[in-house]
């Protein structure tokens, strides 16, 4: 059991499996990290400081490429990346170095066993403030279990196929991500069922719903429709001259080899814009067979794949990267 006010490490499954078996169902917080990155530095130093305030918390550091198999299991990404437990099960995440939503989610998941009136109607204000910007995260937002690649229930696969079929451009929010906002959803929106389709902040219904829009033959005219995936391809690899497909941007890599590839390309002086795969799922999936390139980062000349890390290595090895990045070459 870790020490009271500190923060323990665990560098392997089973060290994490006991620091999650806490007594009474108390909030765990796992911070998964990489040595590379200074945003996790920084976020350590949130979470030591977060461990001395709640000391009926757990507080852990896994490194993230130290421990794969942990890291797959729980789809860990990118670094900085936080898993919150109880009893053993995630209740909630978060992704990216945001120190002040760490600290809310820790305060929230701590005292939801006793929370006072007062901070109860302020825990709701900001659940209804998340809830709206969720739904107007973009123009058609479905709210399922699982993702549109692997749904985790029949409903909400249906729902895929239905609006696949139809060519329309949506965003979805795994609801077994966030126990908050599965619950919250619900009240909010007055809609007991997942799942739950949203048109620019609007609530259209469920899958019946959706059946009967489809069969009215208004879905169409309701749900904005997808540009179609080669089409956005092609697009953002010509957005720039030089285009990196990485995990982060120029400013926060979240990968070790995103990191690599713009310290190799910073140094050439040659000026590149980015594109976050972690931000869009289909863009992330789609390009890999567009480019028939596996992995990333990938580096794109006049809309030409360069290729990975390991190529890019090699022309500035050989020095070929700079007249390639200049399209001299």
């Amino acid at each position: 059991m870790a020490a009271a006010g500190v923060v323990a490490a665990a560098g392997s499954a089973q060290q994490l499996g006991q620091l999650l078996r806490q007594p009474g169902g108390s909030l765990v917080v796992v911070h998964f990290w990489a040595p590379w990155a200074p945003q996790c530095a920084q976020m350590n130093e949130v979470m030591a400081t977060l461990a001395k305030e709640h000391t009926h918390v757990t507080f852990v550091t896994l490194e993230a490429e130290a421990v794969p198999e942990v890291s797959e299991k729980y789809e860990i990404s990118s670094v900085p990346t936080f898993l919150f437990f109880k009893n053993s099960q995630k209740v909630d995440r978060l992704d990216g170095a945001h120190a002040p939503e760490l600290t809310k989610k820790v305060q929230r998941h701590a005292s939801s066993s006793s929370v006072s009136a007062g901070s109860n109607d302020s825990a709701k204000e900001d659940l209804t403030a998340r809830l709206k910007k969720l739904i107007n995260a973009a123009p058609c937002m479905l709210f399922m279990k699982g993702s549109p690649k692997e749904p985790r229930c029949g409903f909400s696969k249906q729902m895929v196929e239905i609006l696949n079929k139809h060519g329309i451009s949506f965003s979805s929010f795994d609801i077994f991500s966030d126990e908050e906002v599965r619950q919250g959803l619900k009240t909010y929106s007055n809609w007991p069922t997942y799942p739950q389709l949203y048109v620019a902040g609007e609530l259209i219904g469920g899958l019946d719903i959706i059946k009967e829009l489809e069969a009215s033959g208004e879905l169409d005219t309701i749900c904005p429709k997808a540009q179609k995936l080669e089409d956005r391809l092609k697009a953002l690899i010509n957005k720039a001259p030089v285009m990196l497909f990485m995990k982060g941007n120029k400013q926060t890599a979240k990968c070790g080899f995103s990191k690599q590839i713009i310290e190799i390309i910073n140094n050439t002086g040659v000026d590149y814009e980015t594109f976050d795969i972690l931000e869009d799922e289909e863009v992330r999936q789609g390009l890999k067979t567009y480019s028939n390139w596996p992995t990333y980062p990938q580096l794109y000349v006049k809309g030409e794949l360069v290729g990975g890390l390991d190529i890019v290595k090699e022309l500035k090895e050989s020095g070929e990267l700079l007249p390639i990045l200049k399209g001299e070459n």
